[in-house]
This record gives C-alpha cells, structure tokens and sequence, in this order.
C-alpha cells in the first residue's frame, strides 16, 4: 500500500479545518497508508523581523522536515512558485510515482514564512494549490481533500465527479 506523508509547520488550531482533514484522513486510510507529521514552527518574537532571522529560521524548519521524511520517499513542496495542478494532474503525480517503485510521497506545507531553499532543492515537485493565498490551516484541509479525490480517481471511485 502506497505511504503518503503530510509533513505541516505549525499546528492546526481551527476546529472546522481540524473536522475536514480528520474526514480526509479517516477516507484516506482504505486507500494508502496516511499519516500527518505536525512540526512546531520557529517563533520569531521580532514583529519587523529580519530577512537573516526568517531565513535562519525557515533553515531550522526545513532541517525539521527533511529529518521526517521517509527515505527514498519523493517530495512535492507547496509553495507559491509551484506549478499549478488540476486534481486530475495530482491524481496523475500520485499515480506515477506508485507505478515508479517509489510509492512512499511526502506533501510539505512550510510555516507561515514558507519554505527553506533546502526543501524546496530536495522536493521533486512543486505545486501550488491555486493563485489566492490560503491561511496555513485551510491549505492542509484542501490538499488532505484533494489527496482524497487524487486517490478516489485512481480507484474509480464516484467521489470525484
């Protein structure tokens, strides 16, 4: 069975994100092997920080992700420059990489100061789940979804009609 890692910064406070992406992950567990890895985001008590304290530490989180990635998994980072997909095209990415040997994925949100260059040098894909910008939390509840739909596709299954 197919691994798919969900690697977040920051915590999911908002009861209706937390209530949507336990619906997601609850779906996801007769399809693949799910599971989400919750790392603390680097506090910056600066409210004008710095270029040098952000990258310093986005360097700390990146650190952090990459250690919770399985070996030999493929990495797809979300992040702003990232290639637009349709859920049929995620569908397509989640599928290849299964037929590819190289089933075991890790989808990376970054905190709110995004991603470390580290991870997005290590990540073979880059998406973007659209051109508006999404809160941290409702990002993770709209790609655990779109994870659903991706496998319901795969497995000919009607939900994402």
């Amino acid at each position: 069975m197919q691994r798919i890692d969900l690697i977040c910064v920051g915590k999911l406070n908002a009861a209706y994100c937390a209530a949507g992406v336990a619906e997601y992950q609850k779906r996801l567990g007769g399809l693949c092997e799910f599971r989400i890895i919750e790392l603390p985001e680097c506090t910056i008590s600066e409210k004008n920080a710095s270029s040098a304290v952000i990258e310093k530490a986005l360097e700390k989180e990146g650190q952090a992700i990459l250690a919770n990635v399985r070996k030999g998994a493929v990495i797809a980072a979300l992040c702003v420059e990232g290639k637009l997909v349709s859920s049929e095209d995620l569908a397509q990415l989640v599928s290849d990489s299964a037929l590819a040997g190289q089933g075991d994925m890790a989808f990376v949100i970054g905190s709110s100061h995004g991603l470390a260059p580290m991870v997005k040098q290590a990540a073979r894909y880059k998406i973007s789940l659209g051109r508006i910008t999404l809160p941290h939390q409702l990002a993770r509840l709209v790609l655990t979804e779109q994870l659903y739909r991706a496998f319901a596709i795969n497995n000919h299954i009607k939900y994402h009609k």
